[in-house]
């Protein structure tokens, strides 16, 4: 794998989690984007556009912090245990598709490994153990 980073749901608290990740962990957040900036989800309701559809921060040069809120209604409520993902950067479709096939064997497909519609080959599954699991590779397949 090249890249290993954790991504942690928020119930409407994303933006002030990561401001306060900022002084822990002495780095600046590197992207943050909020559900109204983010044109491939419909039907966002106003009162969800400014929550956090994703945001980044940087530990090291390679671990990174990443999570989003998750909005009533746009998925599984919060709930300890669900909360976050382990995300898996693979250094080629090759290694993507074999890390997906496996994890996701006996556990289930969130959403299958494709092009996503803001650019990098992506999928998420729970494997079955119940961890939850983001692979992706850094640009389209």
């Amino acid at each position: 794998m090249k890249l290993v980073h954790f991504y942690l749901n928020f119930p409407g608290t994303a933006k002030e989690a990561f401001q306060f990740y900022e002084t822990v962990f002495g780095t600046k957040i590197g992207m943050i984007q909020t559900f109204g900036e983010a044109s491939f989800i419909p039907n966002v309701p106003d009162a969800a556009k400014a929550k956090v559809v994703h945001v980044q921060l940087p530990i090291t040069e390679a671990v990174h912090l990443m999570g989003s809120d998750v909005i009533e209604g746009m998925g599984r409520p919060v709930t300890f245990g669900n909360n976050f993902q382990v995300s898996i950067v693979a250094k080629d479709k090759a290694e993507a598709d074999r890390a997906f096939a496996a994890l996701s064997e006996s556990g289930s497909v969130g959403l299958p490994l494709a092009n996503a519609p803001w650019g990098p080959y992506f999928g998420m599954c729970t494997d079955r153990f119940g961890i939850n699991w983001m692979v992706s590779l850094d640009t389209p397949a």
